[in-house]
């Protein structure tokens, strides 16, 4: 009779163990409604996203006149994965703004990015998608334009102009303290010049002094270009030029130098970004040649999404 109650125990002993190990890997093996494995989903979320659907086809630019628009008008007709896609053109603030709402969220987003600017001192984890049908261009170089007569007109001003050359980390330094002091760009440049008198001083070389004549330059509304020129005004300044600064849209910007409605811009970026609009205008106006080399155009996307190319993305179908 000992004999069979332990046998019995034996046998509830073992059925308790199996009821408690099953109940265990149910608690440590999640499933959905369906029986699939949904821990091993989540962990392949990033990677199975469709990042294409989730901007809803679309890229994040500026305003619809600046080159990096055009170029990218042009992307999406180039390439098959962009076919169906939308540009929500905006201004530099309201795409500044879509950015900064998305990375706090870790929300995928696409916009239309370039060097110089502090977005990527800011968001240092930016990176630029490959181009391989090359319709951003490689880097490019930041031109120096004047109109016909400059040079008769006022030889020091463009003396000062044609010698003016910087490099980029000049160009962003201004930039960067101007979104980190909340200051006005313009006032920044003027700090700037009067920190960096050594280099000011190379581009004055041979330049005379004048008493008080007016000079027009003409730019875009991009940080980078008001730093540049706010940077040349205040040095123009020194000289003793009335200068005024007047913002305006690229392809006026163009007409304005080629009809000598202004008299000079330092915004012409090229080889391909304004590339349309200097061969309209190239033998009405004076090239003078770079200001700035190293600058750089595309679509730029947040280090977390794990996308590399405009190829990569899938078309809206």
């Amino acid at each position: 009779m000992n004999k069979i109650k332990g046998k019995m125990i034996f046998l509830v002993f073992g059925l308790l163990t199996l009821l408690i190990v099953a109940g265990c890997g149910s608690e440590n093996e999640t499933s959905s409604d369906d029986g699939s494995d949904t821990s091993k989903n989540e962990s392949n979320a990033t990677e199975d996203m469709n990042y294409s659907e989730a901007v809803d086809y679309t890229i994040t630019g500026i305003e619809p006149g600046a080159g990096i628009s055009v170029s990218t008008e042009k992307a999406l007709e180039e390439y098959d994965s962009l076919k169906g896609w939308n540009v929500m053109f905006s201004s530099t603030a309201g795409l500044i703004s879509e950015l900064d709402t998305a990375i706090e969220n870790e929300e995928p987003i696409i916009i239309t990015g370039w060097n110089p600017h502090w977005m990527f001192a800011k968001y240092p984890d930016l990176k630029y998608l490959e181009d391989p049908k090359g319709v951003y261009g490689e880097t490019e170089k930041i031109k120096t334009l004047a109109r016909k007569g400059l040079k008769d007109d006022m030889p020091n001003a463009y003396k000062l102009l044609d010698q003016f050359h910087w490099e980029v980390e000049d160009m962003e330094s201004i930039m960067n303290e101007a979104q980190e002091s909340g200051e006005e760009i313009e006032t920044i440049a003027e700090k700037w010049v009067k920190e960096n008198q050594d280099k000011v001083d190379k581009w004055k070389e041979g330049v005379k002094e004048v008493d008080g004549k007016s000079i027009e330059l003409i730019s875009t509304p991009w940080d980078s270009e008001r730093a540049s020129s706010g940077v040349v005004k205040a040095v123009l300044e020194q000289l003793g030029y009335d200068v005024t600064v007047t913002p305006v849209d690229v392809a006026i910007m163009f007409e304005s130098i080629a009809n000598g409605d202004g008299d000079a811009t330092l915004a012409a970026w090229l080889p391909l970004t304004h590339n349309d609009f200097y061969e309209k205008y190239k033998d009405e106006i004076d090239d003078l040649g770079e200001n700035l080399n190293g600058a750089k155009i595309g679509l730029v996307v947040p280090a977390y999404m794990d996308i590399n190319s405009i190829e990569d993305l899938q078309p809206n179908e």
